[in-house]
């Protein structure tokens, strides 16, 4: 008998048994772990396929209510959700976890990982676009795929006195995005910033993190700074700052290459993040990445997965 998919609320699920599953996972990443749920979507939900006792297939069920209506989200600095399974997963499978979402969430609008496939017919269905570098090769095989741009602006930057430094505070990291780039960007305030400030201190103990940084080697100013995940043999690029001085000295490209050459010749894979942002996917695509496309869900009332 096929076992039937459960909904259990965020005090049923047993969180031993889900990272279980999320580690042992053909498509696991560094979103699904509890932990990682537990800061950035507090009291989130799952849906649940049990055999023998075992988690064998999940879902997180990223809940919110406002304005007395129920709704799902893709939480912040989270790109990728959906359904994860032991085994590999079919549409079917799919079809069946997203059939299953209770009906009172009237609005939903998630995405899903890049091994959710669904049928090219589906409604509500719209691709986004992420970027993937094989590390399991030499450095110098890496760096003689970047593109010509990437390749010239790297070398433009031994007459630009920049050093890596390892370990920085996120706090300096959140500090350059919000005076520069996020500025612009309304929708994150300081309940946003506290709990990447969380998730750091979470996955550090755990070696499941690092923060490094870009110094101007004439004042050992930081001018740029980047978060990285490390999780289920990838390297996510999760979180950046910079500033005009690191802008202007491509400070960002150094960075990034630097994590190549030392994490190179190692079976794992770089993942940017991104990006659906044509100016920032030229960017990562300049590392000789790869895109890969992953499914989002967007619908209003009506499930139209039933």
């Amino acid at each position: 008998m096929c076992p039937m998919i459960q909904y259990l609320t965020y005090d049923q699920i047993d969180k031993q048994r889900w990272d279980e599953c999320i580690s042992r996972a053909v498509n696991g990443n560094v979103y699904a772990w509890s932990w990682y749920l537990d800061v950035l979507h507090p009291r989130w939900e799952a849906l649940v396929e049990v055999e023998d006792d075992n988690y064998l297939i999940v879902m997180p069920i990223t809940r919110k209510k406002k304005y007395g209506i129920n709704y799902l989200c893709q939480p912040f600095f989270v790109q990728q959700l959906g359904v994860f399974s032991v085994e590999s997963i079919p549409q079917e499978k799919v079809l069946a976890f997203l059939k299953a979402i209770p009906n009172r969430y009237r609005l939903v609008e998630i995405r899903l990982n890049e091994q959710n496939a669904l049928p090219a017919s589906c409604k509500g269905v719209e691709q986004h676009r992420n970027y993937l570098l094989d590390l399991n090769q030499s450095y110098e095989l890496l760096s003689s795929q970047y593109h010509e741009n990437t390749k010239r602006n790297l070398k433009k930057l031994f007459n630009n006195g920049l050093r890596l430094v390892k370990d920085i505070p996120i706090q300096k990291v959140i500090d350059l995005f919000r005076m520069n780039r996020g500025a612009s960007v309304k929708h994150w305030g300081d309940d946003e910033y506290g709990r990447l400030e969380r998730l750091v201190q979470v996955a550090t103990t755990s070696s499941s993190a690092f923060v490094y940084g870009v110094e101007n080697s004439d004042n050992e100013e930081i001018i740029c700074g980047a978060l990285f995940m490390k999780s289920h043999h990838r390297i996510t690029f999760l979180f950046s700052g910079n500033n005009a001085k690191g802008k202007e000295s491509h400070a960002m490209t150094f960075l990034i290459d630097q994590v190549i050459r030392e994490y190179a010749a190692q079976p794992l894979t770089f993942d940017f993040e991104g990006s659906d942002d044509e100016q920032l996917a030229r960017f990562y695509h300049g590392f000789g990445s790869e895109a890969v496309s992953y499914p989002g869900i967007r619908y209003r009332f009506f499930n139209p997965f039933r």
